[in-house]
């Protein structure tokens, strides 16, 4: 005979096998049944789509006008140095956004991925071949590594590089194979709770558990647009008191519903505010050091902060700007 339940059962286990470097299984359960597929799927997706990694997006070589060009004194021409220089896999040291690095090297000279480590970048796979030189051979090129997820074709990236440049097909994700299986357990006599055991392979931009910490992170962020709606804290699982939740939603109105001037709004956009909750946030000497906020402005946007009941008396509590820090950078990953 079934139980009467009024919630399904909390899985609790997790176990990491690191198997080298660049590949794990992770297991997790015990789930009910059905639920493993539930969670393991779009984990899977996003893993493979989601992952950061970086990828060379273009490249300037001196002598060659473009990709189906030829270097003197280099036994590949460019179209294949092109392709081997996409499969290096760099990474960006400080973990930046972009690097721009130059490079030059004389024959005769057999140049692989190891040797364009430098301060800036490292790469993962220094063994891999790029372009080999005759005696009389010079190469000297310049590329641009940029931090992405999933895959940018060229065409999309011509607009975003130097003129000069070849824009690169760029093949940002880590993941080279994310893989699950689902396997039955036993759980008080029940044989149908079920086990999610994920294989997971990286090119060794990062590990396998970042990977899927990611990926996680990724799906709590997308599944966060929903919190708002029904107040439901997904950190603990538990729907919000009304009382908090119904406090934080006034703070939660979009800046462009607010009726400002365009050069206050423009201001305003232009910094990155986007919530009527960051201004409150602001004393008035922040306010006064948006760029181009002119007095006009300011006091345009005390007067509303006011109507909102966000006046100068007005004063947050710790626990409630501490709840509302945590809900914008929430909103603005």
């Amino acid at each position: 005979m079934r139980k009467i339940k009024t919630a399904p059962f909390l899985p609790s286990e997790v176990e990491v096998e690191e198997i080298g470097t660049t590949r794990a299984l992770v297991s997790a359960y015990p789930f009910e049944s059905g639920y493993a597929v539930t969670l393991a799927h779009p984990l899977r997706r996003l893993l493979l789509g989601s992952s950061i990694g970086y990828a060379p997006i273009s490249v300037k070589i001196e002598g060659a006008a473009h990709e189906f060009d030829s270097i003197r004194g280099m036994h590949e021409d460019i179209a294949v140095f092109i392709i081997n220089l996409k499969s290096i896999r760099f990474k960006v040291r400080e973990e930046l956004d972009r690097a721009v690095v130059s490079y030059s090297f004389k024959g005769p000279k057999e140049i692989i991925a190891a040797d364009l480590v430098n301060d800036d970048v490292d790469v993962v796979n220094p063994e891999a071949p790029l372009a080999t030189l005759n005696e009389d051979g010079e190469l000297t090129f310049t590329v641009e590594i940029a931090k992405g997820i999933g895959y940018v074709p060229s065409e999309d990236l011509r607009e975003d590089v130097d003129s000069e440049a070849i824009a690169l097909d760029a093949f940002f994700t880590p993941v080279r194979k994310a893989n699950y299986s689902i396997e039955n357990v036993l759980v008080e006599d029940n044989p149908d709770y079920e086990k999610i055991v994920f294989e997971i392979e990286t090119d060794g931009q990062i590990t396998p558990v970042e990977a899927l910490t990611n990926a996680l992170e990724t799906m709590n962020s997308q599944l966060s647009v929903f919190s708002t709606v029904l107040d439901i804290d997904l950190e603990s699982g538990r729907r919000a008191q009304s009382g908090a939740s119904s406090e934080l939603k006034s703070f939660l109105v979009p800046v462009d519903t607010l009726g400002l001037s365009a050069r206050s709004f423009n201001s305003l956009d232009r910094a990155g505010i986007k919530y009527l909750g960051e201004l409150v946030l602001m004393d008035e000497n922040e306010l006064k050091a948006i760029k181009n906020l002119g007095k006009k402005s300011l006091d345009e946007i005390q007067e509303v902060l006011a109507e909102h009941g966000f006046g100068a008396e007005f004063e947050l509590d710790e626990k409630t700007r501490a709840a509302l820090e945590s809900k914008l950078a929430q909103l603005k990953e």
